[in-house]
């Protein structure tokens, strides 16, 4: 599916009443919630970071000269006790993470979801830190481990600040002189979207679970607390045997070429006919 097919993908789509509700004339839209997880930014190119090995890939030349790229414990930069040990480090850390998303662009999986908005109310619940759900065109996005276009004060959590196109750096500091660190969840830190982002699960009539394996607790908890009326359905090239003897539907795609064709699906028994010309 080519990146102008998408973003037209529901141009045509009718606007009467049968694109503002779902299947039953003049009943309340359904409300699709999605679970995103490492996979589908890694469609875009971006690395997941954390190897099998236990290291993640900074993605910055070695100094060593061998050609090769720096890499780091997680215990190094991304717990709190890495943040005072080497403050430095960490800010360098995840400027490059935050270079790798500014090159990044939205992919078809993004980008059919966002269109799924006309037909569905749509929350995206995403465990991923970069902005490409936005990006995409979606526009209610709940972080659940933060993100790392922004800025948050070391002494006011509430202080936020959009980074742009702009890095951290230490002596960087928030109006009221707080060292600025990245807006992320690290390792030994609570996540505090939580309580949000099951309340929205609870609600779901159809919940989509994409490029997560469903194994790394505690975001992984959220897709066991829809509803049992809920459609739920999990999308990934690696789905575990423990997922799939449940009552997921389980596809064993890459998103990018799965999550067009559901949401073809789901627009399709809303009562919105959709000509998605996938390119495959």
């Amino acid at each position: 599916m080519s990146d102008d097919d998408l973003s037209d993908m529901l141009d045509g789509a009718p606007t009467t009443p049968s694109n503002m509700y779902g299947a039953g004339q003049g009943a309340p839209r359904q409300r699709v919630v999605v679970l995103t997880g490492a996979g589908i930014s890694a469609e875009s190119g971006l690395r997941t970071f954390r190897g099998s090995d236990g290291f993640w890939d900074s993605g910055e030349p070695s100094p060593d000269g061998s050609g090769g790229t720096c890499t780091y414990r997680v215990e190094e930069v991304a717990t709190p006790a890495a943040w005072v040990a080497d403050p430095d480090r960490v800010l360098r850390f995840y400027n490059e993470r935050r270079n790798q998303v500014r090159s990044a662009q939205p992919n078809a999986a993004h980008k059919a979801l966002s269109a799924l908005e006309r037909c569905f109310e749509v929350d995206i619940i995403t465990q991923n830190v970069d902005d490409l759900h936005e990006r995409a065109g979606s526009t209610r996005v709940l972080h659940l481990h933060g993100e790392v276009m922004v800025a948050r004060s070391t002494i006011n959590p509430e202080c936020l600040i959009t980074l742009g196109d702009k890095d951290i750096k230490v002596g960087d500091t928030c109006p009221a002189g707080g060292q600025l660190r990245p807006h992320v969840v690290w390792f030994g830190e609570d996540v505090p979207s939580m309580v949000a982002a099951a309340d929205l699960v609870a609600q779901a009539d159809i919940l989509l679970c994409i490029g997560t394996s469903l194994q790394v607790y505690p975001a992984a908890s959220l897709a066991f607390l829809a509803s049992d009326e809920a459609r739920r359905i999990v999308i990934d090239p690696h789905i575990p045997e423990s997922i799939v003897r449940t009552a997921f539907e389980c596809i064993a795609k890459p998103a990018t070429q799965a999550v067009p064709d559901i949401v073809h699906e789901l627009a399709r028994d809303s009562g919105v006919d959709l000509d998605i010309q996938t390119g495959r």
